[in-house]
């Protein structure tokens, strides 16, 4: 057996020992990056609610628009939201909190989410 067969040899062990890391690396970081996403409509559709709320005063159309804007995550019900308060009156907040379920390779697995949307009153 030449040098150079046993270094080839050791070429592919290396890379064997060192290929699951690297998947995991390059999997948990489009898991990070979907999660990531995902906080981020979440803050967008809480944000969306407290605007519409700050504007109309009606805890079902903050519902409603905070709802719409989360539409990417998929259906979140609307008890996973809170206004507070529910008539506006120097500001409002509305919160969700949901448990997300990364779609794609699952490294990370199940874990919840909150976001808060804050605004003044009468836009």
């Amino acid at each position: 057996m030449s040098r150079q067969d046993r270094e080839r040899g050791a070429a592919a062990v290396e890379f064997a020992l060192v290929l699951p890391v690297l998947l995991a690396l390059v999997l948990g970081i489009i898991d990070f990056g979907r999660v990531f996403n995902a906080q981020q409509t979440l803050t967008y559709a809480t944000r969306a609610g407290a605007r519409v709320m700050a504007i109309q005063n009606n805890q079902t159309a903050a519902i409603s628009a905070a709802q719409t804007a989360a539409a990417p995550l998929g259906q979140i019900a609307s008890s996973a939201f809170t206004v507070s308060p529910s008539t506006c009156t120097s500001g409002v907040q509305v919160t969700v909190t949901v448990t997300y379920t990364v779609p794609t390779t699952g490294f990370f697995g199940t874990f919840p989410l909150t976001a808060k949307g804050v605004m003044l009153c009468g836009g």
